[in-house]
């Protein structure tokens, strides 16, 4: 069935606005991720529940309140703009076939496939919890979805969207109704297991434990879903587009996510753990389209400077290796296998965590910057794209 979703809004210029907001999704994920490759018990530890978050009522301190917003500001908000902006990528591939066309699906479910072997080999070896399988699964379902009518997307996304606030709130309800337990401390064969453990040993847990690590993207589903679309919907109405059109959606964005999306996460956050996934899969996605208009905003009224736009476009461009790259290197600095830096400087503060973002960062930007002197793609753009390039027969010689 033809898209009749209208206006559509195409372009076959790259959009500086996307490179950048990936940019700030890679880097924005880093700022929640650090805190668990520090965690004694690192991956494990999300599972165990033994992730201390600091109580700045309670305690209030420099440090403390220091982490707390640092926590606050990124947990679940970048991952929310990066699932959109998958969506927007998967609209732009969609609109490239139709230009040239070429039948959709095609050869995308290939992609998607390329996606989840990705994921895979990221998450037995680096790191537990991996987004890209999801990603490539949800993909799989939205790539169908597009090319079915704006009708079937909108039901699609509004009941995705429905359903996973039922289950969240259902979970929420389920947590306040259990009495408060004594705060759990690190399982002992996981701290010692990435402090002083092998890395094959690590790759063993990982695989041991398969299913509750993978728990995430599953009953996310219909958030991802959800946000896909969204990013299409977006994407279609020329949401990052240089246009007096794109601008007003951009200020529309920054105006309700921050207006709304920020006293939720507030409200959320001050609530404590009972409502752990109400704010990080409810009300952070509202607060992650605030800052696709905020940032939007600031590109357009240049209150960023060039440097880190180029910075952050940077590794918008390069986002996949990127990704790999920050999972890789906080593992060598963190983890016994390399540097130790969680053993050896935890119970010394928050500085030192958000330090190692600043600085895994910095090497991102530096690295990726390097690597696009000489390189249209990134690494892993780059073997994906020879992957999947069909393959052109060899010319004949003239006789």
């Amino acid at each position: 069935m033809a898209d009749t979703l209208a206006p559509v809004v195409r372009t076959t210029t790259r959009l500086p606005l996307l490179d950048v907001l990936r940019g700030t999704a890679i880097l924005g994920t880093l700022m929640t991720n650090v805190w668990i490759f520090a965690s004694p018990g690192s991956e494990w530890s999300v599972v165990q529940g033994g992730m201390k978050v600091p109580d700045p009522l309670a305690g209030p301190s420099a440090a403390a309140i220091a982490e707390t917003v640092f926590r606050f500001l990124a947990d679940g908000k970048f991952l929310a703009l990066l699932t959109v902006l998958f969506g927007v990528g998967l609209a732009i591939q969609f609109d490239s076939a139709a230009r040239r066309g070429q039948p959709w699906p095609g050869r995308y479910p290939k992609r998607a496939a390329f996606l989840f072997v990705e994921g895979t080999v990221h998450f037995v070896l680096v790191f537990a919890w991996d987004v890209l399988m999801g990603y490539a699964v949800t993909a799989l379902l939205v790539a169908w979805l597009l090319a079915r009518s704006e009708r079937v997307r909108r039901v699609a996304m509004w009941t995705a969207g429905g359903l996973h606030l039922a289950l969240i709130g259902l979970l929420t309800l389920d947590a306040m109704a259990r009495p408060d337990g004594a705060p759990k401390a690190p399982d002992p064969a996981a701290v010692d297991l990435y402090a002083h453990g092998s890395w094959p040993a690590q790759v063993a847990l990982r695989l041991e434990h398969f299913l509750i690590l993978r728990i995430e993207p599953v009953f996310t589903f219909g958030l991802l879903v959800f946000l896909f679309l969204l990013g299409v919907r977006l994407h279609r109405a020329g949401a990052f587009t240089a246009t007096a059109e794109g601008r007003r959606i951009r200020r529309r964005l920054a105006a309700w996510g921050l207006g709304v999306g920020l006293p939720l996460n507030a409200a959320a956050t001050l609530g404590g753990g009972d409502f752990f996934l109400l704010g990080r899969y409810a009300a952070a996605p509202l607060l992650a389209l605030g800052y696709i208009g905020l940032i939007g905003i600031a590109l357009d009224r240049l209150w960023i400077p060039r440097a880190a736009t180029r910075a952050l476009g940077n590794v918008g461009r390069t986002a996949l290796s990127c990704y790999v790259a920050q999972n890789l290197l906080c593992m060598l600095l963190c983890y016994g296998i390399g540097l130790g830096l969680a053993e050896r400087l935890g119970g010394s503060g928050p500085w030192w965590v958000m330090g190692l973002w600043a600085g895994v960062s910095l090497v991102l930007a530096a690295g990726s910057w390097l690597w696009l002197r000489r390189f249209d793609r990134g690494p892993l753009e780059a073997l994906q794209h020879a992957v999947l390039s069909p393959r052109r027969p060899p010319r004949r010689p003239p006789v």
